[in-house]
């Protein structure tokens, strides 16, 4: 069989595969294929472009079943891409079901532990309830209706009766074996929907969009709260498993109690002095930054001699001040909302980001970063003193010769920001 999968930036590549490959399987083959560090976030990635709707596919699925559900004439696409959020939820759970939200059964305990939450979802006797208001799109309407949703082992039901959880209340909205959740892409535009953070299910065998059963949250945190608990309702221990996988036969891996190797590029952001008989590790961020600036200062003068010896002089400042247009992390004129979306499908993890250029304020730059579920956008200004030119992201206390030195700075320090960066948004190419 030839599958044909996309990068961010449209170039694609086909692939012959067997037809009991996995969507695990596709990855690891574009992962040797383009020389990629496999750090366990690559995902393969369903768009279907007549819709608007998107999905990760789960690293489990056959990628030929998937595509066998396909309609021929609509241009769906596979996409390779990182996905941050992917097992999110296994090491950090709490932030993902907010109390709000959740209920256990009768007979637990009140206070469950961090990882007891997970516990539940996956054993086969427990199950917490998952509960709240959604918009629903009327069948065969183009109205939406808020109604109280609750999220049981049995499946999707909603109260016709305010948040009255009586069994004669309660009307089966969905169940999830013989179709698939997708996230809306489009927001309001295609739907109608009340709110840009939709959802919805569709049957695997299904006659387009009149099959759809459309939901929108209110909010990041109460969407991710139930497409989290229902693809742990789905997938069950098949998930758990699909997140131990990279682990497996390493010692000290016990159950729900897994420290995910971390990856190369966050290993190599320590600042480090070897400037004695033995190397040390910077601890103190003000002694980290001194030593980076004097360091960044010393490899321009090195890059501008070596560049000045072959005839083509360039000036520091203009070096400086295009230098981190070389940069994975860098995206030229894109938009706010590209930059959400971009961000949005490396998942919504502290400390994903990206820089781009302002398109309010030409000579600045704009760091768009996620923290808590949210995308929040923090402009570097451009400082000019004593002839040299800085940037900066707190009115000029911290100062940084170029955009190199800003990013690695905060992947290293917090500051004024309200996380470290940590996974940068790029744009591959296959």
């Amino acid at each position: 069989q030839v599958i044909k999968v996309y990068s961010e930036d449209d170039t694609s590549r086909a692939l012959e595969v067997p037809s009991d490959i996995t969507a695990r399987d596709v990855c690891q083959l574009l992962i040797l294929k383009n020389h990629y560090i496999d750090d366990h976030s690559w995902t393969l990635f369903e768009q279907l472009t007549q819709t608007g709707l998107g999905r990760a596919i789960e690293d489990h699925e056959l990628v030929m079943e998937v595509q066998s559900n396909w309609v021929m004439e609509e241009e769906n696409k596979l996409y390779f891409r990182k996905n941050y959020a992917k097992y999110e939820f296994f090491k950090n759970p709490l932030s993902f079901f907010p109390d709000h939200m959740i209920s256990f059964p009768s007979e637990t305990d009140a206070a469950v532990n961090h990882s007891g939450v997970l516990q539940m979802f996956l054993s086969s006797s427990t199950y917490p309830e998952i509960h709240g208001y959604l918009h629903a799109k009327e069948q065969g309407k183009k109205s939406w209706k808020k109604l109280y949703f609750l999220l049981r082992r049995s499946g999707l039901y909603f109260s016709t009766k305010g948040t009255s959880k009586e069994p004669r209340h309660l009307q089966f909205f969905c169940e999830f074996s013989n179709s698939d959740m997708y996230m809306s892409l489009t927001g309001k535009k295609i739907s109608g929907a009340p709110t840009n953070y939709g959802f919805c299910f569709k049957p695997n065998k299904s006659g387009g969009t009149r099959d759809l059963k459309q939901l929108c949250a209110d909010d990041e945190q109460s969407r991710t709260c139930w497409m989290t608990a229902i693809r742990l309702l789905k997938y069950g221990m098949q998930l758990y498993q699909n997140y131990m996988q990279p682990y497996q036969g390493r010692s000290g891996c016990s159950p729900l109690n897994v420290t995910p190797m971390r990856s190369i590029s966050e290993n190599s952001l320590v600042a480090m002095d070897f400037s004695g008989h033995k190397s040390r590790i910077i601890e103190n961020p003000t002694e980290a930054l001194s030593v980076a600036v004097e360091e960044g200062l010393a490899w321009r003068r090195r890059g501008c001699l070596r560049l000045n010896s072959h005839g083509s002089p360039i000036a520091m400042s203009n070096m400086g001040m295009s230098i981190h247009r070389s940069q994975s992390w860098f995206h030229h004129k894109i938009s706010r909302e590209e930059a959400q979306r971009l961000i949005l499908q490396h998942g919504l993890v502290d400390g994903v980001f990206l820089v781009r250029d302002s398109q309010s304020n030409p000579k600045t730059f704009v760091l768009s970063l996620s923290h808590g579920l949210k995308i929040k956008h923090f402009q570097i200004v451009p400082l000019e003193d004593d002839g040299k030119l800085f940037y900066t992201l707190d009115d000029g206390h911290t100062r940084f010769t170029d955009l190199i030195q800003l990013v690695e700075f905060y992947q290293l320090n917090k500051g004024v920001l309200p996380c470290k960066l940590k996974h940068y948004c790029a744009r591959i190419a296959l």
